[in-house]
């Protein structure tokens, strides 16, 4: 008599519902991943639309990081989806030859569990750091905005340049007026800004303005260009900063020429500011 056979009997229905609740759930990680990954990945896009909206003029922010973060994150998601896929068809296919069925190993989980800690560190740096950028550009540009120091590279922007002077203001503003007197050159106003303003009970560094001219270079001017009157007679101001350094600065000839615009011949009757400027301040 020849021994039974051993038969293996189908696994329960419990054990196929088991299956397919954890191959969904695996499917759900996966499309999580995906559109996490998606979001990190235009997360420095809107960085830059952030920085635009706040700070116009600063440099735009790289978004070649949170790029290649958001990348490796959908990638991720769909290893994590394909290999889920091939765990659950293993499970099922040992499931119907009656075979005790193995869950997938623990080591998947814990990899995925590593890579997203690792990756939400990584971003969690990325935001510090671009925050303390923003912050400083922001810092830096307040700055400029505020102080009331600049030299001549900054006025030369503006049309004004500004030269240092070795003397005080008021000793400045002496020397030039002996120069206008001695090139017959008319003083039609001395205005001093930090006498009216401590009179006023305010207190302001040493600012005096000189405006000066002559009516017989001055008036060929204003016939070839009406505008140019707004900026006659001819101005310096002598000035001391927050460091106590004197400047003498004026609006240079190049400048006026292109704002109103002046013939070139004539430019030389407003050129005489700049070497009256450089012998005030020597």
């Amino acid at each position: 008599m020849s021994a039974p056979t051993e038969t293996k009997q189908r696994a329960a229905l419990s054990d196929y519902l088991a299956a397919e609740r954890t191959f969904l759930a695996w499917i759900r990680t996966g499309l999580s991943l995906m559109g996490f990954g998606f979001v990190v990945a235009r997360f420095g896009l809107f960085l830059q639309q952030l920085q635009i909206f706040r700070q116009p003029t600063a440099a735009p922010l790289s978004t070649g990081i949170s790029l290649w973060f958001g990348t490796a994150l959908i990638a991720l998601g769909v290893i994590v989806t394909i290999g889920s896929a091939w765990q659950h068809t293993q499970l099922v296919a040992q499931l119907d030859r009656g075979e005790a069925g193995r869950g997938s190993s623990s080591i998947q989980t814990v990899a995925v569990a590593v890579v997203l800690a690792l990756v939400g560190l990584a971003m969690a740096i990325y935001l510090v750091s671009v925050r303390g950028s923003a912050s400083g550009q922001s810092q830096s540009g307040n700055a400029k905005e505020t102080s009331m120091t600049f030299g001549a590279s900054a006025g030369a922007n503006r049309g004004i340049v500004d030269k240092p002077s070795n003397h005080s203001v008021d000793e400045t503003v002496a020397k030039l007026k002996s120069i206008l007197q001695a090139q017959g050159v008319t003083l039609f106003a001395l205005v001093d800004h930090s006498g009216e303003a401590e009179r006023a009970g305010l207190a302001m560094r040493p600012t005096k303005l000189l405006i000066f001219g002559s009516p017989k270079a001055g008036t060929p001017l204003m016939l070839a260009a009406p505008s140019i009157a707004i900026d006659l007679p001819l101005k310096i101001l002598v000035w001391e900063n927050d460091q106590g350094k004197v400047w003498v600065s004026y609006n240079s000839s190049d400048y006026l020429k292109e704002r109103h615009g002046l013939p070139q011949e004539l430019v030389k009757n407003i050129s005489a500011v700049e070497t009256l400027a450089a012998k005030g301040a020597e």
